[in-house]
């Protein structure tokens, strides 16, 4: 399943996020290691429904409950202020069980990883900026 993720980095935890993503150990240990990096590059900094800029990210994740597994080390440098499906459950290929694992390569969420590329500012260099 894909989940859109919205979460503020926790204060006084911007220079160590930055410094895992640079060292590129954020995630370390987790079965979805290279997933973290890649959602930090796609990662936009948008402001919420009242004006705080939150991150947000498309994120893939087979578990049983969203980012069961993720979770941990996402907390580490975010509170995770949303995690809701990015596309509909019903058609999921992996989630329906037509095709196991189709999430890696699926382009369901195509339109709005397209959207969100426009939207606000990258939250790498925001990050960079104020680390």
């Amino acid at each position: 399943m894909r989940y859109l993720v919205r979460a503020r980095v926790k204060p006084g935890r911007e220079a160590d996020l930055l410094e895992a993503i640079e060292q590129e150990t954020l995630g370390q240990g987790s079965v979805a290691e290279g997933e973290y990096l890649r959602n930090m590059q796609d990662a936009r900094l948008c402001p919420d429904h009242n004006d705080e800029q939150t991150a947000r990210w498309v994120e893939v994740c087979y578990c049983p409950a969203p980012l069961q597994e993720e979770q941990p080390y996402w907390e580490q440098y975010f509170d995770l202020t949303r995690v809701q499906d990015a596309h509909d459950r019903r058609k999921c290929r992996d989630e329906n069980g037509t095709e196991p694992w189709a999430c890696g390569d699926c382009d369901c969420t195509a339109r709005l990883e397209q959207k969100l590329k426009t939207s606000g500012k990258s939250f790498l260099a925001e990050l960079r900026n104020t680390a």
